[in-house]
């Protein structure tokens, strides 16, 4: 008996602007030095995994009934975690969360952006910026950061910024700092001058800083958090994925005025936070001052992988973050790849020329200069 041929299925009705294009994600492999996606190297220690099971217990009882919509207590704990660490006096009403800042920014750019709206950012930075204007059908448009060989390598020219705002007129302004993939953190007269600049706009706009990095920043580096009780425009992102070791828990969250996060809870899905979700981050502010011990020895390692890196002839960005920047190859990939096939993973990602890796461990930073080297000298 012959068998009739499978019918060709069907093309789907996908969004036009959404043919060829492929999912985020950077390469998840099974390699012993893992370097690639910023994580904090150390797990959580097990007193406080054990505390934050209990809260999940807690919360798993009421698991038959929908989370606290509005999850009140989790942001009046985040306001208070800021007072701490920032100074930053804020009530619960003006933060908000979502699973992760990657959500946040995309209620971020639900509310503000949309058909006929632009996003403005400059370029290189954080490669889902375009992707949240996409899928939100707001037009994107990339000013340039200062080259890596100016005296402000990859930072935000103030005059261009402003020049780009003028031109495009955009709804959102979105600024990383620390930006990634460069480590580049603005001075708080750049974020100044941008909100001035958007705040002059026939139509207005809203400026987000993205301070996904911003407990690695050096000391001196300022926050814009305290630039929020003038500038009710202005919102500050965070997350708890990177300096709080909870890439997993997946808990991002963003400052602004009350105007600003109610604008937010407007597009929000209904219950977006679950119960555990704000069970676990609850458990972990509690435990803020443990969690956060590492981070100077983490800013410690990065300031020494800078300055072997540059010892050793290459090119490296100025960090405030837990990575590092660095080049410049004639063929990165071909590096990348050296790397990996020695068991390190790092990213090739960033301007042509250069590759980034997180700042882990000491043994696993001592891998990465080893295979870095052997590569190299193999070239």
């Amino acid at each position: 008996m012959v068998s009739s041929p499978t019918p060709a299925a069907p093309a789907l009705p996908l969004r036009e602007d959404l043919r060829g294009e492929q999912p985020y994600g950077a390469p998840q492999l099974s390699v012993p030095v893992v370097l690639n996606v910023n994580e904090n190297p150390y797990p959580v220690a097990p007193e406080i995994v054990a505390d934050m099971a209990d809260a999940v217990a807690a919360a798993a009882v009421g698991l038959n009934r929908y989370p606290d919509r509005e999850f009140l207590d989790l942001r009046a704990d985040l306001a208070a975690f800021l007072l701490r660490e920032s100074g930053a006096e804020l009530l619960p009403e003006q933060l908000w969360a979502a699973n992760g800042s990657n959500e946040v920014m995309l209620h971020v750019l639900q509310a503000f952006g949309g058909p006929g709206r632009t996003a403005l950012s400059f370029a290189p930075t954080y490669s889902m910026y375009p992707e949240y204007a996409r899928d939100t059908l707001t037009d994107w448009v990339t000013g340039e950061r200062r080259p890596a060989g100016s005296e402000d390598p990859f930072g935000v020219d103030p005059e261009h910024a402003c020049s780009q705002i003028r031109h495009h007129r955009p709804s959102v302004v979105l600024l990383a700092s620390p930006n990634n993939p460069t480590g580049t953190a603005l001075p708080l007269s750049t974020v100044e001058a941008v909100l001035a600049e958007v705040a002059a706009l026939p139509a207005g706009g809203v400026v987000v800083v993205d301070e996904a990095y911003g407990e690695f920043r050096r000391e001196g580096v300022p926050s814009a958090l305290q630039l929020l009780p003038q500038h009710p425009r202005l919102a500050v992102s965070r997350t708890m994925s990177k300096a709080f070791s909870l890439a997993g828990a997946r808990l991002g969250y963003l400052a602004a005025s009350r105007e600003f996060v109610d604008a937010l809870r407007i597009v929000r899905l209904p219950y977006h936070l679950s119960a555990v979700t704000q069970a676990v981050a609850r458990t972990a502010l509690r435990h803020s001052e443990t969690l956060l011990a590492r981070v100077d020895e983490l800013r410690v390692r990065r300031d020494e992988t800078v300055q072997w890196l540059r010892h050793n002839g290459f090119t490296v960005a100025e960090s405030d973050a837990n990575f590092v920047l660095f080049g410049e190859f004639d063929d990165r990939h071909a590096v990348w790849q050296g790397l990996l096939d020695r068991g390190v993973l790092i990213r090739e990602t960033g301007p042509a020329g250069w590759l980034r890796v997180s700042i882990g461990t000491a043994e696993e930073m001592q891998s990465f200069r080893t295979a870095l080297m052997e590569v190299v000298n193999e070239q």
